[in-house]
C-alpha cells in the first residue's frame, strides 16, 4: 500500500525520539552480550543492522558463538527463531516452502519453509548450491517469497544472519556477487581474549545462559525503531561524504569492483542508526566512519596482485578513510 504525504507526516509525527532509540537498543544490547562474551563491537553492530533492517553475514571459524548470536538476537525481541542449515542437497523448497497435496480437501495447502521467521539463521550459507542460495535473494530483498506463482510476505520484521566458515572451503560454492551485495553488514566474531573465555567456561559449567534469557522489547518496539532511525537527519554535506566514498572504492586502483548505489543507501543509514544509537539527532562524518568498513569491505574486490600481497578489502577501506576529506562536524547539524 502506498503512504499518503499525511500518513507519512503522521509517522513522522509519532516516531520515536533518538532518545529511547538508544535507550532501547542498548537494552537489546545488554541482554546479548550476557550471552555473548567479550565482543561488545560485533553485538552492537548487529543490533545496529537490525535497527537498519537489514540482513548480517558473519564470515569465522566453527565454534564461536554465531548461532547463539542469532538465537539471542530473536530471544531479545521475543521473536520466531528458525534455522536453515545449508547442504550441497538442499533445494529451494527447502528453504521457501512448497504447497502439498491433501487428500482428505482435495486441494493444495502451502507450507511455510524455515524461512518464515522473525530472525532466520542460514548456517554455512556456501554449502548450497547458487540454485539454493538465489531462493533467498527475493526473501532478503523483497520480504516476500513466491511460491507456485503465490507471493506471501513474510513476517516483520524479518532478519536474515547468514554464516560461513572461512577455514573449511571443500564442498563449497562461492556466494554471487548478487547475493552479497543483498547483504548490509559483514561480521566477524573471531576468538574470545584470555577473560573472556574464562568466563564463558564459568557462565556454561552448569548450563547455558541462553536458557535464562528472556525478551527486553517486543516486535511492535522493533518496528517502530526501525521506522524511526529512517526519520534521523542526514545533512548534504554528509550525503555527498558518502557519495564520495563509495566512488572512491569505484576508482581504486587496488579495487577491481567499487560499492554498488546500495552500498552507499545501506552506508547512510547505517550511519543514521550509529547516529541514533548515541541519541544523536543527526548524522556526523564519525557515525559514517565507525559504520563503513562493516557496510563496504564485502562489496568492493581487492585486485588479484592486492591480494597476493596480503591486503584485505578491510584495509583498503580504511586507508580511504583516511585519505577522503570529511565534512566539518559543525557543519553537519540541522
Amino acid at each position: 500500500m502506498y503512504q499518503t504525504k499525511e500518513t507519512k507526516e503522521s509517522l513522522a509525527a509519532n516516531a520515536m525520539s533518538v532518545g529511547e532509540i538508544a535507550s532501547q537498543s542498548q537494552l537489546v544490547v545488554d541482554a546479548i552480550e550476557s550471552v555473548i562474551v567479550g565482543k561488545p563491537d560485533t553485538v552492537r553492530m548487529a543490533v545496529l543492522a537490525l535497527l537498519c533492517n537489514g540482513h548480517v553475514l558473519i564470515e569465522d571459524i566453527p565454534g564461536v558463538g554465531k548461532t547463539t548470536l542469532a538465537k539471542a538476537i530473536a530471544l531479545s525481541m521475543h521473536g520466531e527463531f528458525r534455522r536453515l542449515q545449508f547442504t550441497p542437497d538442499l533445494l529451494p523448497a527447502d528453504v521457501t516452502g512448497s504447497s502439498i497435496y491433501n487428500q482428505r480437501t482435495g486441494d493444495f495447502e502451502f507450507r511455510p519453509g524455515p524461512v518464515f521467521g522473525n530472525v532466520v539463521l542460514v548456517d554455512e550459507i556456501n554449502r548450497a548450491t547458487p540454485k539454493t542460495q538465489s531462493a533467498l535473494l527475493e526473501a532478503m530483498e523483497e520480504r516476500q517469497v513466491t511460491v507456485d506463482g503465490v507471493t506471501r510476505p513474510l513476517p516483520e520484521p524479518f532478519f536474515v544472519l547468514a554464516t560461513q566458515n572461512t577455514v573449511e572451503m571443500t564442498g563449497t560454492y562461492a556466494l554471487p556477487e548478487a547475493q552479497l551485495d543483498r547483504f548490509f553488514a559483514r561480521l566477524s566474531l573471531g576468538y574470545p581474549d584470555r577473560a573472556a573465555e574464562a568466563s564463558i567456561l564459568e557462565r556454561q559449567q552448569v548450563d547455558h545462559p541462553i536458557d535464562s534469557m528472556c525478551a527486553v522489547v517486543d516486535l511492535k518496539t522493533m518496528l517502530e525503531m526501525q521506522r524511526a532511525v529512517c526519520e534521523v537527519f542526514v545533512h548534504d554535506t554528509v550525503r555527498a561524504y558518502v557519495v564520495d566514498l563509495v566512488r572512491a572504492t569505484r576508482e581504486n586502483n587496488q579495487l577491481l569492483i567499487g560499492a554498488s548505489p546500495r552500498g552507499a543507501l545501506h552506508l547512510t543509514r547505517a550511519a543514521q542508526a550509529h547516529a541514533a544509537m548515541s541519541a544523536s539527532e543527526f548524522v556526523r562524518p564519525d557515525d559514517v566512519k565507525a559504520v563503513a568498513t562493516a557496510i563496504l569491505s564485502h562489496r568492493v574486490l581487492p585486485r588479484a596482485d592486492v591480494r597476493v600481497r596480503g591486503a584485505t578489502a578491510e584495509q583498503v577501506i580504511s586507508r580511504l578513510l583516511e585519505t577522503v576529506p570529511a565534512p566539518i562536524p559543525a557543519a553537519t547539524a540541522r
